[in-house]
């Protein structure tokens, strides 16, 4: 049974690690080897999170920065992907924070992109990081 909750403390340890696996998994174009356990506390500082569980294991989480309420993060552990928990993941967070809602997407990421047009995001526009090209995204 999925549970979604609000990050606790004693959560932090199975994030780490599933932030550190699917970042791996995800991101095959970059050099992963400079992704750390540590990033994981870097890469969501300040931010709001919410796990989901399948019984007491993290099976994923989302991460808002709540000024802009702008995704930064949403990871499901390779297991339990394509079984409709980020979509949960996305409609918890939004219930909670409303919309309009937007993120940046990689656009080698083509598994993410293919999400987010499937839940109604609408391309806003483009830029460039260090890794690569992104899409701006919204859903209002």
């Amino acid at each position: 049974m999925l549970t979604i909750i609000e990050r606790r403390e004693i959560d932090n340890d199975a994030l780490r690690y599933l932030f550190l696996r699917e970042r791996q998994n995800a991101f095959t174009w970059l050099d992963t080897s400079s992704f750390r356990l540590s990033d994981f506390e870097e890469e969501t500082e300040d931010e709001y999170i919410l796990v989901a569980f399948e019984e007491n294991t993290v099976i994923g989480f989302i991460s808002v920065w709540k000024e802009d309420n702008f995704i930064h993060h949403l990871y499901i552990d390779e297991k339990h992907q394509n079984n409709g928990i980020g979509s949960k993941l996305l409609e918890a967070v939004i219930e909670k924070l409303g919309l309009p809602i937007r993120l940046k997407c990689l656009s080698n990421n083509v598994n993410a992109i293919e999400f987010y047009r499937k839940k109604g995001f609408k391309e806003k526009g483009k830029g460039a990081t260090k890794n690569g090209t992104y899409i701006l995204f919204e859903l209002t």
